[in-house]
């Protein structure tokens, strides 16, 4: 009974050992007597008990590695308290096993060193603007070495950069000194604004005005020149009708009799109104406009003297 129950028991050993099962996303390295012999891959796999052996486990799974912080300096001889995170991945299980003794610890010593070098070729103020810049070098860097590591670096992003307490506070004024700047440049420009809304507003206005006293200035001559035009073309029809009068029967004798009775009454009229008496040079002709005046009107039938 004994013997049988040590039998079981090693048979039970010797099937454990033989038969392994490697889970997904991981790869075993196996050596054999002490040499690297295969890398197995996820399923169910036969080893030879007490002969190979599980050296290394790795997972292939996608890797977040927190590098510590660090002092940093910068060209402008700024000092910066760094830290970031590293993405890797193991992709050769047999590099990864003899390349490195500890592929982890070299990659973090790797990424700490080479964010030294890029930052200190850097100054200042590049060093917040260009973030991806700092993260695509240190990954081009990281990634050529790994490479003998079995290692393949994804992604390194800097999660954080904090300069001396002075340097910031002299950020934080810089910054409130720009911002008042682009305050007073806001509302300078909001004033050149306004200076040239109210210009142009006058401009219009006086171009309105202008145009409008234009128009009625042009109304204004329009209408007086229609007057004129009227009164031209009234006076044309009452002379047009005089001479039509005048070259019917009679009419040059009632002109003449007209200019006598005008010429008597202006003569009439200045005598009343002054004191001196004016009298023509030649009183024959007043004589005789009398007489040519006073001999129309006894010639003059009664009817067409009436109708005069």
């Amino acid at each position: 009974m004994e013997i049988a129950a040590i039998l079981a028991v090693v048979v039970v050993i010797f099937i454990a050992r033989t038969f392994r099962i490697v889970p997904q996303q991981h790869a075993w390295v196996v050596e054999r007597l002490g040499r690297y012999h295969a890398t197995l891959e996820p399923g169910l796999k036969l080893v030879l008990p007490f002969v190979d052996r599980i050296a290394y486990k790795h997972s292939l799974k996608e890797v977040p590695l927190d590098v510590p912080s660090q002092v940093c300096i910068t060209k402008d001889n700024t000092q910066l308290q760094v830290d970031g995170i590293l993405y890797f991945q193991v992709t050769d299980p047999k590099r990864a096993s003899y390349g490195s003794s500890d592929y982890i610890v070299a990659i973090t010593q790797l990424s700490q060193t080479t964010l030294r070098s890029v930052i200190g070729k850097m100054e200042l103020d590049k060093t917040f603007e260009e973030r991806d810049a700092i993260n695509a070098q240190v990954v081009s860097a990281l990634d050529e070495a790994a490479t003998n590591w079995g290692v393949k670096v994804l992604r390194y992003e800097i999660k954080d950069l904090t300069p001396p307490a002075e340097i910031l506070r002299s950020m934080q004024a810089q910054i409130t000194a720009e911002r008042e700047k682009r305050a007073l440049i806001a509302a300078s420009e909001g004033r050149r604004q306004e200076q040239i809304n109210l210009a142009t507003g006058e401009r219009e206005a006086f171009i309105a005005r202008s145009e409008g006293e234009k128009q009625a200035e042009i109304n204004k001559a329009l209408g007086e020149a229609a007057a004129i035009t009227s009164v031209a073309e009234a006076t044309a029809g009452a002379i047009r009708q005089i001479a039509a009068a005048i070259r019917e029967p009679g009419g040059e004798d009632a002109v003449q009799l007209k200019v006598a009775e005008k010429a008597v009454e202006a003569y009439a009229q200045l005598a009343q109104k002054n004191n001196t008496m004016i009298v023509p040079g030649n009183m024959s002709e007043v004589s005789a406009l009398i007489g040519t005046a006073m001999t129309l009107m006894n010639a003059r039938p009664p009817g067409p003297a009436a109708g005069a």
